[in-house]
């Protein structure tokens, strides 16, 4: 059964994944522009999207850390997702946890990744306990990399992402004692 877990910023609701996301989800993973720095920079179908939610829920029950459904508190509207994961895809920077997040075109521009991202980090040292987060993103994405410095992550290295070949930057922030 999944958790209650919720976590609230001032324009952000950040809860566990219910049926009814798998359509504006699956709508932003089909977008060329959002999933262009995504992995090998392919969309998403709906199929694909519903196995990804399965996935991240199932990863909260199994870690106890996951990707939270990102809603906009005023309209109730999917923005995307923020949240923590284990970067399995990238064995050299193990043991590690991963903040990460996608949100839809309509939700750019606006500061809501920096705002669903603080509250990840939040949970992740204060609820978690985590010593030490990392984030990767490819490079070029300056979007990403924006919102990593205003979080106050730091560069920790460039490697390449062992299954799609592309240049990636790793970011780390430790919890402050």
């Amino acid at each position: 059964m999944a958790s209650p877990l919720t976590l609230l910023t001032p324009r952000l609701t950040l809860r566990r994944w219910r049926a009814d996301d798998l359509e504006p989800m699956a709508a932003v993973n089909a977008d060329p522009e959002v999933m262009r720095w995504i992995g090998d920079g392919s969309v998403q179908d709906r199929e694909r999207t519903s196995e990804a939610i399965a996935s991240w829920e199932r990863e909260w029950d199994e870690r106890g850390v996951g990707l939270f459904a990102v809603e906009v508190r005023q309209s109730r509207r999917l923005a995307g997702f923020a949240g923590l994961s284990v970067p399995s895809y990238l064995p050299e920077i193990l043991p590690a946890v991963e903040l990460g997040w996608r949100l839809g075109r309509p939700f750019w521009g606006r500061g809501l990744a920096t705002e669903a991202a603080r509250a990840v980090l939040d949970f992740a040292f204060r609820d978690r306990g985590l010593a030490r987060v990392v984030s990767v993103h490819n490079a070029g994405n300056d979007a990403s990399a924006a919102v990593l410095r205003k979080l106050g992550m730091r560069r920790e290295r460039e490697t390449t992402h062992p299954e799609y070949g592309v240049p990636v930057c790793v970011h780390v922030l430790e919890a402050r004692s």
